[in-house]
């Protein structure tokens, strides 16, 4: 089993020195970083050089756990994903390690917390749209032409205009003019 660690600074002004400190103390062989990249950010090179570098058996350490990110389901999805590598997961400071029982609960309960606030998030977005609907108000997009514009729009294309000229004029695409002329583009 491989202990492999992964290091992640937001910022450049920062120092990695301390996870360094802490994974090699932990007995971590192998660490990718991530600098200046914040845990929000879904595509980070180190930590896809990471997960690409794990093998069935290796553990992947790390100082904390929102070194891995700062959104909670795309953790878990790491986590997810570890698991079904055969990898194990585990931070230093909060004492989560996957390896053991106690660690698969803590992993476990993170699940269902996340699980929980996007549940909630669901019903108030659901409470939020419902809300506006009752006040006469429809979301989506903004239509990019207007019953106004639709109308000059028609006129325009009776008179001659290509839809890329009509599209110009009334500051929208090609395509919008299309289906707002009900026209096939073939």
């Amino acid at each position: 089993m491989a202990l492999i660690g992964y290091v992640r600074i937001s910022t450049v002004e920062q120092k990695t020195d301390l996870q360094y400190d802490a994974l090699k103390k932990a007995g971590v062989t192998k660490i990718f970083e991530d600098v200046g990249i914040s845990g929000s950010v879904a595509v980070r090179p180190g930590l896809t050089a990471a997960l690409a570098f794990l093998r069935d058996g290796d553990q992947l350490v790390t100082v904390r756990l929102d070194r891995l990110g700062r959104n909670t389901l795309a953790v878990l999805h790491l986590m997810e994903d570890l698991d079904a590598k055969g990898v194990t997961f585990r931070s230093i400071t909060e004492g989560i390690d996957s390896a053991t029982p106690a660690g698969r609960m803590l992993q476990t309960l993170l699940i269902s917390f996340a699980t929980m606030e996007r549940e909630i998030l669901i019903e108030r977005t659901n409470a939020g749209l419902r809300a506006a609907r009752e006040r006469g108000r429809v979301g989506g997009r903004p239509r990019a032409l207007n019953d106004a514009k639709t109308e000059l729009a028609k006129v325009m294309y009776k008179r001659g205009s290509t839809a890329r000229e009509i599209g110009a004029e009334l500051g929208c695409s090609r395509s919008v003019v299309y289906r707002a002329l009900e026209l096939n583009p073939a």
